[in-house]
């Protein structure tokens, strides 16, 4: 399994989100997509973090298989959850 980080910025930008409760929604992703149009290896995602809260996360690949989350908030907008197919 590739490795996964989380930018400082994201914690800094949201204070009621640790890197802990990233990576535990990360993990426990429900829905993703490519954001083709961007950047084959950049994926939009939500998941739920360990206290239950779910999070709308962006990542990108690099090319050695890492996954870097340089965005993430809660709740997740509708834009986002729309592009998931998820609508509220």
């Amino acid at each position: 399994m590739a490795s996964t980080g989380v930018h400082p910025r994201v914690c800094l930008r949201h204070p009621e989100l640790s890197e802990d409760d990233v990576l535990a929604a990360w993990k426990g992703v429900i829905a993703s997509s490519p954001r083709l149009q961007k950047d084959r290896d950049e994926y939009v995602a939500v998941g739920f973090d360990g206290n239950g809260r779910l999070l709308e996360m962006v990542a990108v690949r690099g090319a050695n298989g890492h996954w870097l989350i340089y965005h993430a908030m809660t709740p997740p907008s509708a834009r986002t959850l729309g592009e998931l197919g998820m609508g509220r």
